[in-house]
């Protein structure tokens, strides 16, 4: 078995997602009919264009260990790398590149100058312009002769079914824990998500939201515009974050919350009010 039917056969094993039926029509999307090998590229050692191949469908590259569904659409500009699968009417956008052993699975639209590496992602999702999901996570430390110490990052990125993700957001790999997003999350541009988050389902994150590495989100989580969650940090499901609000602790019960750091919606109310306050003046 290939290093992508093993990888999609794992993740089958631990999610209800569709991948399984995808990697039980592994022999299907790697049958030789459904690639193209017309007008493959070149280079000066011709090493590149004996392994990578025009698609039949778009007009976009990719390599001869790649298992791709012929009825996707890969535009030219597009690179698919070795060993990805790419399911039924997958869109896959110009300048966008499929790094090896990615999983995509089907009627997932991929848009403009996406970079995707080691990640799985799920069916029906929308993945806008400029996205980043896959790259290592923002880990390192100090060791004893005071040098800077990059921490080893390894694993990968879950994207469940029906998630859109909007233009310019960036979600690293993980590194103790693979960085999941749950099914019908809808995040919005310019985000950024940590290595070894959490995500729950149908979460809606708003533009500059930053999530640091290792924090948990439950289930129905909304947090408004540049929320700021602190790493290691756990919220519980159907919670309602303020925008610019800051979580530096645990939120254990459901409800709305707000302020720096994010308290109840009622006590941050009334730290508001209080600042505004007109003191009075009492007569001598």
């Amino acid at each position: 078995m290939s290093m992508a039917g093993r990888r999609v056969l794992a993740f089958a094993s631990s999610t209800s997602t569709p991948f399984l039926s995808l990697y039980q029509n592994a022999n299907l999307l790697a049958s030789p009919r459904l690639f193209s090998t017309l007008s493959a590229p070149s280079s000066e050692d011709g090493s590149f264009g004996h392994k990578f191949h025009k698609w039949h469908n778009g007009g976009g590259t990719f390599h001869e260990s790649a298992c791709i569904d012929s009825s996707a659409l890969v535009e030219v500009g597009a690179v698919v790398h070795s060993e990805s699968v790419v399911g039924p009417n997958v869109r896959i956008s110009s300048g966008t590149i499929v790094g090896p052993s990615v999983t995509i699975a089907h009627s997932t639209k991929i848009g403009y100058n996406v970079a995707l590496s080691n990640c799985c992602i799920g069916d029906s999702c929308v993945i806008h312009n400029g996205v980043c999901i896959g790259q290592d996570g923002f880990g390192f430390y100090v060791d004893g002769d005071g040098n800077m110490i990059k921490k080893p990052q390894i694993l990968n990125v879950i994207i469940g079914n029906k998630v859109e993700i909007g233009a310019n957001t960036c979600i690293d790999r993980g590194s103790w824990r693979d960085t999941v997003i749950g099914d019908n999350s809808k995040i919005d541009n310019l985000v950024q998500i940590g290595h070894n988050v959490v995500i729950g389902k149908n979460c809606l994150l708003c533009g500059q939201v930053g999530i640091a590495g290792s924090a948990t989100i439950g289930d129905y989580v909304t947090m408004g515009g540049r929320v700021a969650v602190r790493d290691h940090v756990s919220i519980t499901s159907k919670v309602r974050l303020a925008a610019v609000s800051c979580v530096t602790k645990d939120i254990k019960e459901p409800g709305d919350y707000g302020g720096f750091p994010a308290v109840s919606i009622h006590q941050w109310r009334r730290q508001v009010a209080s600042r505004y306050q007109t003191p009075v003046r009492r007569n001598p």
